[in-house]
C-alpha cells in the first residue's frame, strides 16, 4: 500500500512570515579586529561579549542601555595590577554595577575622551601577551545545573566520604 501524502496547506504569504532576526553587531567591533592576529573566540555572558584568547579570558565589551557607565572595555584583570594599569590607563576606574568595592574587573569606560586609544592600547598589551591581562576562569566541571538535584557521588564527595 503506498504512503498517504500529507496534505500541506498553503497560507498567504506575509512579509512577517520572513522576517530574518537581525544577528547583533559586536559592541566595539574595533577591538576585536585590534586582536584578529590571536584568533579569539567570543561568548555571550552579563548580556555583554566576552573575549577568550585560548584558554583566558581577557575582555568584555558591553554597551548596554542600562547602566551605560558601564559601557566600554571592561580588562580581567587582578587588584596586584591595578595601581600598574591605572597609570598607563587614567580613565580606567572599578565597575560600578558590581558596587562600591573594588572588584577584579576594571573598565576602559565608552564616554572618556580617550576610549578607542586606551582600548587599543590594551588590544596592544594583550597582543603582548602582558600577565596583567586575561584570567584563566574556574572550572565549571563541578557545577550541576541550577535548580538539579545533586547525584550521591556528588553529595558523597561533598561531604567527605568516599564511595569503593
Amino acid at each position: 500500500m503506498p504512503n498517504a501524502r500529507r496534505s500541506v496547506g498553503r497560507y498567504p504569504i506575509d512579509d512577517t512570515d520572513f522576517v530574518v532576526k537581525r544577528r547583533k553587531i559586536a559592541p566595539h567591533e574595533f577591538v576585536l579586529d585590534a586582536l584578529a592576529a590571536l584568533a579569539p573566540t567570543m561568548r555571550t555572558m552579563f548580556g555583554c561579549l566576552a573575549v577568550y584568547i585560548e584558554d583566558k579570558i581577557v575582555l568584555i565589551l558591553r554597551d548596554r542601555h542600562d547602566s551605560p557607565q558601564d559601557n566600554g572595555v571592561w580588562l580581567a584583570t587582578t587588584a596586584e595590577h591595578h595601581a600598574s594599569l591605572q597609570r598607563e590607563f587614567p580613565s580606567m576606574r572599578s565597575i560600578r554595577i558590581f558596587g562600591r568595592q573594588t572588584t577584579h574587573w576594571q573598565v576602559l569606560p565608552a564616554d572618556a575622551a580617550d576610549f578607542e586609544e586606551a582600548a587599543l592600547r590594551a588590544c596592544a598589551l594583550i597582543l603582548a601577551r602582558d600577565p596583567r591581562i586575561g584570567k584563566v576562569p574556574k572550572s565549571r566541571t563541578n557545577h550541576r545545573p541550577r535548580g538539579s538535584k545533586p547525584t550521591k557521588r556528588q553529595k558523597a564527595a561533598h561531604s567527605g566520604k568516599s564511595r569503593t
